[in-house]
């Protein structure tokens, strides 16, 4: 890996967005939170700025993250949910102890505590799970169509026909892939 680690890929969903800091995962994945360093710039860029994070912080998250992963994919294939993956999520919930606050301009921001804590962070992450897992927020979870990535993503689409976790990325990549077949 290069001395810069990948960019984000930054979506509108907390918990898909965490589960696609690691990305192409049935190819050659592609992990972009590799230290500690990079889960608080994640972190941070997510709104859940945190003032430290250790290699122990860094292992809890990709725990997390896999039993998101894990939970999503098969609630996407019709499956039940894995009794790991629902005890992992839980409890990252019940530890964060994150409070969501108003903004006098109408939005919701979370406080992670004094200091706001890696701990807390995750919890609003496995909170977001939850909601999206449980079927609270509207749209059903679906995987990318692409076979190397397959990334869990939550379709909102109106008629829940969306094929690509993002166009930008994977749905390019295929759209080139075809014409090049066409004309190669």
């Amino acid at each position: 890996m290069s001395e810069r680690a990948p960019e984000f890929r930054v979506g509108s969903v907390l918990a898909t967005s965490f589960t696609g800091t690691l990305t192409e995962r049935c190819g050659t994945p592609v992990e972009r939170i590799p230290t500690p360093a990079r889960l608080a710039d994640w972190l941070s860029e997510m709104g859940l700025a945190v003032d430290a994070c250790s290699p122990a912080d860094l292992a809890a998250a990709t725990d997390l993250r896999e039993a998101i992963h894990v939970a999503a994919t098969a609630q996407a294939l019709g499956r039940p949910h894995p009794r790991d993956a629902v005890d992992v999520i839980n409890a990252a919930s019940a530890r964060g102890g994150a409070a969501a606050a108003l903004t006098r301009d109408g939005h919701r921001r979370w406080l992670l505590g004094r200091p706001p804590t890696v701990v807390a962070a995750l919890g609003v992450v496995a909170t977001d799970a939850i909601e999206i897992l449980s079927g609270v927020r509207p749209g059903v979870l679906a995987l990318c169509a692409s076979p190397t990535c397959r990334a869990a993503f939550l379709d909102t689409s109106r008629g829940r026909t969306r094929r690509w976790c993002e166009m930008n990325t994977c749905g390019n990549h295929e759209k080139k892939a075809r014409l090049k077949s066409r004309h190669g």
